[in-house]
């Protein structure tokens, strides 16, 4: 029997060349029940150390399953993080779908920081006062497991899904607006398929950054300035494809297009 530390490496390492390359697996507990969250994190940490050896920079975090009916549609009760590095960062408003799976958009609403923040007594205040600005944000979610199908365990280890993000031209400041109030439409096509306001982001998108940090404390990590936050999907993630539009519409915000082609 292997120890826990060599298991976690080999998954961890197993992960990381699906993400990079963009290839499906079997769910991890399919063959290691015994696994916890905790471990899915330790399996987490490690596949993006590996991406960061090898120059792709950590210059983020995710929350996911921040909204109860998201919860609900992958059978999960509780958020997740996950981390984000360069490479997922798009330079333009096109995804290509060379090296996705079966990609699904939200949109999002981004804190970028300019203070470090750490500790399991962090308030809304503090995340306001290291807010930088605030941007809207479309997310490219992908699932390396069949069937986007996964336990809490299986998408925490796969680093929350995570696959690609953009982010706004335009920055807004913490005082702008009432940031638990953006109404969202989010249109495929021209057809509008989900609509959502930003309170259902943990009732509020700041909120979610809190959590994050309360949560990153535990394991020791903190916030470092500069790091763009996605604070979790408005609306339901909706699948796209080669010549698909996505345009999402932030009420009193800049709106957001993402074209796909391969």
């Amino acid at each position: 029997m292997k120890g826990d530390k060599q298991l976690i490496t080999e998954i961890a390492n197993k992960i990381y060349k699906h993400q990079k390359n963009g290839m499906e697996m079997d769910k991890i507990t399919l063959e290691y029940p015994e696994l916890d969250v905790n471990n899915a994190y330790e399996i987490q940490k490690l596949s993006i150390d590996y991406a960061i050896e090898n120059g792709d920079p950590l210059i983020g975090w995710k929350m996911g399953l921040t909204s109860i009916a998201k919860q609900k549609s992958v059978k999960v009760d509780e958020p997740i993080y996950g981390r984000l590095t360069k490479s997922m960062e798009l330079d333009s408003n096109e995804l290509h779908l060379e090296g996705t799976i079966h990609p699904r958009v939200e949109p999002e609403i981004a804190f970028v920081l300019n203070k470090p923040l750490f500790g399991n007594d962090v308030t809304a205040a503090d995340v306001w006062e290291a807010t930088e600005y605030i941007v809207p944000a479309l997310e490219v979610i992908d699932s390396r497991y069949k069937n986007f199908s996964f336990t809490l365990t299986d998408v925490v280890a796969d680093n929350a899904s995570s696959s690609k993000f953009v982010i706004g031209k335009k920055e807004y400041s913490p005082t702008f607006t009432s940031w638990d109030q953006i109404q969202v439409e989010l249109y495929k096509n021209g057809e509008k398929v989900q609509t959502g306001v930003s309170s259902d982001v943990l009732d509020h998108p700041v909120e979610s950054v809190v959590k994050l940090v309360k949560m990153l404390s535990k394991n020791g990590y903190q916030i470092e300035p500069g790091m763009v936050i996605l604070t979790g999907g408005i609306t339901e993630a909706i699948h796209v494809g080669h010549g698909d539009v996505v345009e999402a519409r932030f009420k009193g915000l800049e709106n957001m297009t993402l074209r796909v082609s391969k």
